[in-house]
Order: structure tokens, then C-alpha cells, then sequence
């Protein structure tokens, strides 16, 4: 019986299995079925549906990231505006048909034709001849005897003569213009043809948009500087690619038509300025004579912003007092007058304010100011390096605290008499650094190169050397001739003085052989302020999300801590004596007629460089001298909380007419405006006309 009922299940296992073959089999022929109907009856009608779909993908610019100072106010905003385009669809739209919509645009918008080159009016020339004409150019035989048609082609081109290019129209110049910006765009990306288009332009644009392919009115945005030239350069700028920053840019995920960052903090932090592009699908289907038109659209968002360490109040303060200053100067300058000065917390290296101004002698400007001045330009800084220069010898060991030179003049063979502004007979490093004795420096780079002057000078080339070296490493560890580390994507270490030999180097200790920034002088003079810790200076403290509501701030997307570059490698105890010897400058010393009373107890070093300017041109090309004003300190003496630079280059001899004291009475009136403002602030002003970008196309 077991048997037989194996044997029945066995029997219904094949009949299973024949109904599920025999059921694949019935769908497997109706799906053939279904494909041959779908390809043989039916694929012309697919194939002209399709045909009649086009997908079109945009990429809308989102607004750039905005910029805050310490205190919440906007300083780098967005100004909303709308922008045409044009969108070339193929890489093989003919010439003529671009020129078509040109001529159309034309009439449509007003556009500048400054950027129109020679060769521009050349190629449209050339565009529009026929091709006897252009034999009539370069004739057949002449062909003939060149190898590429790029060669015929540059031929053409030079016989295109001036006088024809002249002849060109004005409307044909801006059609030319607006032809020049559609065939700089890419397949398939929007290209900017006039950014911030007026009313009238945006509805006469409107109205004729459905004959003129590829031609778009989009939302756009350009930088609105709300304080004016506060800060402005080194805010920095933007406009489109550099060309050989193409392929870096591209591989990034950028188009070809973008607008980035191409200087200063706009360049340092573009990838956190950068916003999200917002895109729009439009998907066209055309039907039985019907046309239906789907939007799909991914919206945008802003970039994020950026939280500066800059205080725009005292900003406003110090520019005032900068320009002010150069009003009641005068003529005191040899030929440009310009000054800069730097405010930065000596704890946390924030920039707190860093201002420049300049007006040059034998040109116009529409400004003055000159920010990024304070670091990209280098000067010899006279004595208010000397508080390195001691430090250095104490470091070396050929001087101590308490240590006496004698401040006389000193002369070595075939070098000008080298001395002080007068003897000042025996001094200690407190009361060289007040009075400013060179030779007590003199003495000090004189023995690091193995001569001990008068009696046993043993200096040899190699002694100098090292010497120089030694100078410069030592000065390196405040920041002076070597990278501050601020924030920004390039900027000035100075420039070392290139012949070594013997007198240099004593100018060298002095202030006055290699060349620094503004910036330098703040952050040697933090150093000190600091006990030897060196600050990186900063310009931005966090990073923030984009809200809506541009008075407030969003969320902290990242915190830039202080950071620590260095300890300068000298003992504590020089340090501190050396910070006594700065505060007896502003009590005993060249500052104390300006700062001997002030609550705030500052300390700091005056300097005064000597300097020849070459003036006048051919016959009347002569050397005149001058000094370059500086001075550098911190208050309060005891718990600092600001440090400062101020330099002011290439002004006259007092005998020839030169204002003296310039740099000391910024610096004063800048740390009254400072303290002043921990008791009563007002906020900054906003400019009567905020700037708006001109990108750099």
C-alpha cells in the first residue's frame, strides 16, 4: 500500500510542472506579440512622439553667502536683480542664427560696448562677408600657397583695415556686444548677456521671449558693500573664471559661466560662500498639433556666511582718523600720500580693524582707500622693530637685562658715520628702547658677528653671515619677514635686503634694510604683547547658515578657535623686561608727549626710517629724502587688549615741510576711539550709496 501511494504522488509532480511550462509559455508569446505590435506597427508613431519631447535643464545662480562684522551687522549683502541669457542649445547653432537673435536683443536692451576689442569688429566684419567677397580679401592663388585654413583665416583678418572697423554703426557695435557675450557661453549653460536689466527692458524682453530662442530673463544677485569702501578690498571680489582656473573650477562641479570668488576673502572662501544652485526642468511635448509644457524646479539656497572679526564701528573710526590726518598734512609728502594702520587683539589674533589710505601724486582716483595696502605693501620700519632687535641679543647672548653701551658714534672702515639722533653716552636696553639709541643696537649685531668694537673686531664674511641669519630667524619667530597665516589668499612677507655686507647688518637691526607689512608690525608687536605666543591673525571667526531674515544669524556651521603659530623661542624673563622698556617709551621716552597720560597705560616703540624717493622723469629725475613714520604698541600695559600698527611712508624732512608725529597721533586718537567705544558704542554708519559689484568679466 505504501508503495502505491508513492508511486501517485510521483505521477502528479510532471503534470505540475507541464501547466506552469505551458502558462510561461502563453505570457512569453504575448509579450512577443506585444513588441512586434509595439515595433513594427506602432514604432513610427513612438518615434514621432518623441521627437516632438525636449527636456531642457537650467541651473539658476543661488546668492553668494553675506559677510557680518563681530557684531552682527551686515557689511557684504545681496542685491537682487534680473539678468538676461542666452542658452545656446547645440555647439553646432550656425553664426547667423546667433547673429539673428543679436539683432533682435538689440532692440530690445541697451548694452555698453566698451569691452569690444579690434579683433571683435574684425571676426563680425568677416561674418558677415560672402565668400567672393572674401576672395576679393585674399584671392584664390594666394590660398593656394598657405598650408591651413587658419592661416587664410588670419590673413582675412588683417586686411580687415581700420578704417572699415570704424565705419561699423553704433547699433552695429552692440549688436556686435551682445553677439561677443552669447558665443562666449557653452552648450547648454546660460551665459549672462546683461546682468541688472531695467524695468522697461524686463517687459519688452517678456514680450517677445517666444521668438527668440534661447533667450531668458532669470534672477540673478551682485554684491551690495552696505558701508561703502569700508573694508572693501578686502572683502574682496568676484566675476567669472579665470581661464586658468577652468579645469580646477570644472572639476568641481562648476559651469563654465559661473560666477566665483577671484580675490581676497571672497577667493579664500568661496566654498563656503557659494550657493546651491536652484534647477529648472522644463519638459516640452508636442501631439496632434497640441503643445503641453512641464515645469519641474529644485529650488535654490543662499550660500552660508560669514562672521567676520571685525569690529565696523571702529573701522569707520579709523578710517576717519587716517583721512583726517592726511587732510591736515598738507604737503607733506614727497609724492603719494598714504598711511595704514592695523588694530588686532593680541590674545586671539582677530583683526579688529586694518585700514589704508592712499592718493597717489600723478593720478586720479574716485577712492582713497587702500585696505589691502596693509598687506601687500612692505616698508622698512625704522626703530619700532627694536624691541626684536633687543630680544634677539639677549637671545644670542651678547647682551643681558641691565647691560650698558656706550651711544656714541660709531665708525668702520669704508661705511658712513653710523649714530644715534644724538649721544646719549652710556644706556641700558630699558632707556635704549626709550630713547631709541641705534648704536646700543649697533653694539649688539656687531658682537653676534664677532667684533667687539673699537679694540678686537674680528668679524669675517662667514661671522656676518651667520650673523644675518641669525637676525632673520630671530625676527621670523614675531612674524616679521615670514607668513603672518591670516586668512586671506595672498599677501605680502617683505623683502630681506640682498648684499651682506658688514654696515648693512647693523642697519639691519635697526629697521632699516629689510621691508615689512603693516600687518607684520601688529603681529610682532601681539607677540610681545602676548608674552611670546604668536597669533594667527584672522578675519573670520565662524561660519554660519543662510536665514531669511538677514538681521539675524543662522546656526553655527563651523567656529575657527585662536590658534597658537609659535612660541617665540626667548626667556620669559627678557620678554617682561623688554615689555618694561615699552611701556617707558609712552611714560619717559619718544612717545610720552602724547601718551604719558592716558588712562589705558599703553606701551609701544616709535620709529622713524630714513628713505630716498626717486622723483621727476629724464633731466629732471632726482633722489629726494624723507623717513617713513611708524609706531607700534598695546594697552592696557598690564592686561592688553588691543595691539596696533600705523605707517606712514615717504614723508618729507621737518626742514623741507614735513609734518612730524603723523603716525603717534593716529595711534593715539585710534586707541581713544577703541576705549571709548567699551563705554558707549553707536553702530556703524551705512553709506548714503551702498556700492554694488561690477563683476570682473
Amino acid at each position: 500500500m505504501e508503495r502505491a501511494s508513492k508511486r501517485k504522488k510521483k505521477h502528479h509532480v510532471p503534470t505540475r510542472l507541464n501547466v506552469l511550462f505551458f502558462a510561461v509559455f502563453v505570457l512569453f508569446s504575448v509579450l512577443i506579440l506585444r513588441l512586434g505590435v509595439v515595433q513594427i506597427v506602432e514604432g513610427q508613431e513612438f518615434v514621432k512622439e518623441l521627437e516632438g519631447t525636449s527636456n531642457t535643464t537650467a541651473r539658476i545662480d543661488a546668492p553668494r553667502g553675506l559677510m557680518y562684522d563681530r557684531f552682527g551687522n551686515v557689511v557684504v549683502d545681496n542685491e537682487l536683480e534680473l539678468s538676461v541669457t542666452y542658452t545656446n542649445p547645440s555647439r553646432s547653432t550656425s553664426a547667423d542664427t546667433m547673429l539673428g537673435i543679436a539683432r533682435e536683443l538689440e532692440q530690445l536692451i541697451d548694452i555698453e560696448t566698451d569691452r569690444i576689442t579690434e579683433r571683435d569688429k574684425q571676426d563680425y566684419i568677416l561674418m558677415q562677408m560672402t565668400q567672393e567677397e572674401r576672395f576679393d580679401l585674399v584671392s584664390r592663388e594666394e590660398r593656394n600657397e598657405l598650408e591651413s585654413v587658419s592661416e587664410e583665416y588670419q590673413l582675412e583678418v588683417e586686411r580687415i583695415t581700420s578704417d572699415k572697423t570704424e565705419a561699423l554703426s553704433e547699433a552695429e557695435l552692440r549688436v556686435l556686444a551682445i553677439y561677443r557675450e552669447m558665443s562666449r557661453g557653452f552648450a547648454n549653460s546660460p551665459q549672462r548677456i546683461k546682468r541688472g536689466i531695467t524695468e522697461d527692458e524686463a517687459h519688452k524682453l517678456s514680450e517677445n521671449l517666444y521668438r527668440l530662442p534661447g533667450v531668458d530673463i532669470l534672477r540673478d544677485s551682485r554684491r551690495n558693500y552696505v558701508f561703502g569702501e569700508s573694508l572693501r578690498s578686502v572683502f574682496g571680489s568676484t566675476g567669472t573664471i579665470p581661464r586658468e582656473k577652468v579645469d580646477y573650477y570644472l572639476a568641481r562641479g562648476y559651469e563654465r559661466s559661473d560666477i566665483v570668488g577671484t580675490s581676497f576673502l571672497e577667493l579664500q572662501y568661496e566654498d563656503v560662500l557659494r550657493g546651491q544652485k536652484a534647477v529648472v526642468e522644463r519638459i516640452t511635448h508636442s501631439s496632434g498639433g497640441s503643445v503641453d509644457h512641464t515645469i519641474n524646479e529644485r529650488l535654490g539656497q543662499r550660500g552660508n556666511d560669514l562672521v567676520l572679526s571685525v569690529d565696523m564701528e571702529l573701522q569707520q573710526r579709523l578710517e576717519g582718523i587716517i583721512s583726517e590726518e592726511m587732510k591736515k598734512a598738507g604737503n607733506s609728502f614727497i609724492l603719494d600720500r598714504s598711511a595704514y594702520a592695523v588694530l588686532m587683539d593680541p590674545r586671539t589674533g582677530d583683526i579688529l580693524a586694518m585700514a589704508g589710505f592712499n592718493d597717489p601724486a600723478d593720478q586720479s582716483r574716485d577712492t582713497n582707500a587702500d585696505h589691502i595696502g596693509t598687506v601687500t605693501k612692505a616698508f622698512e620700519m625704522g626703530s619700532s622693530v627694536k624691541a626684536a632687535s633687543v630680544l634677539t641679543g639677549f637671545e644670542a647672548g651678547v647682551a643681558q637685562p641691565g647691560k650698558s653701551f656706550n651711544d656714541r658714534p660709531i665708525r668702520l672702515p669704508s661705511t658712513p658715520e653710523k649714530k644715534s639722533v644724538r649721544n646719549y653716552g652710556w644706556v641700558n636696553d630699558i632707556r635704549a628702547l626709550e630713547v631709541s639709541s641705534n648704536v646700543y643696537m649697533f653694539e649688539m649685531a656687531m658682537l653676534m658677528a664677532n667684533c667687539n668694537y673699537p679694540n678686537n673686531c674680528n668679524w669675517t664674511n662667514n661671522s656676518v653671515a651667520e650673523a644675518y641669519n641669525e637676525i632673520r630667524y630671530n625676527f621670523s619667530q614675531f612674524g616679521l619677514g615670514s607668513e603672518t597665516g591670516i586668512d586671506l589668499p595672498s599677501s605680502s612677507t617683505g623683502l630681506a635686503g640682498g648684499s651682506t655686507i658688514y654696515g648693512n647688518l647693523l642697519d639691519l637691526m635697526i629697521g632699516q634694510y629689510d621691508t615689512y607689512t603693516t600687518l607684520q608690525l601688529a603681529q610682532y608687536i601681539s607677540t610681545i604683547a602676548n608674552d611670546g605666543l604668536r597669533m594667527q591673525p584672522r578675519l573670520v571667526t565662524e561660519i554660519r547658515e543662510p536665514v531669511s531674515n538677514t538681521e539675524e544669524l543662522g546656526a553655527v556651521v563651523q567656529k575657527f578657535e585662536p590658534q597658537v603659530l609659535n612660541r617665540i623661542d626667548m626667556n620669559e624673563q627678557y620678554i617682561s623686561r623688554v615689555q618694561q622698556g615699552l611701556r617707558g617709551v609712552m611714560t619717559r621716552g619718544t612717545a610720552s608727549s602724547r601718551f604719558a597720560n592716558k588712562s589705558y597705560q599703553p606701551a609701544g616703540k616709535t620709529g622713524t626710517a630714513q628713505v630716498r624717493v626717486t622723483v621727476g622723469t629724464g633731466d629732471n629725475r632726482r633722489f629726494v629724502d624723507g623717513n617713513t613714520q611708524t609706531l607700534v604698541g598695546y594697552a592696557p600695559f598690564n592686561n592688553p587688549e588691543v595691539a596696533f600698527a600705523v605707517v606712514v611712508p615717504n614723508v618729507k624732512l621737518e626742514r623741507n615741510g614735513g609734518r612730524q608725529g603723523m603716525a603717534q597721533e593716529i595711534a593715539s586718537k585710534a586707541l581713544d576711539a577703541f576705549f571709548e567705544m567699551k563705554d558707549v558704542r553707536n553702530g556703524p554708519e551705512r553709506a548714503e550709496r551702498p556700492i554694488l559689484e561690477q563683476p570682473d568679466e
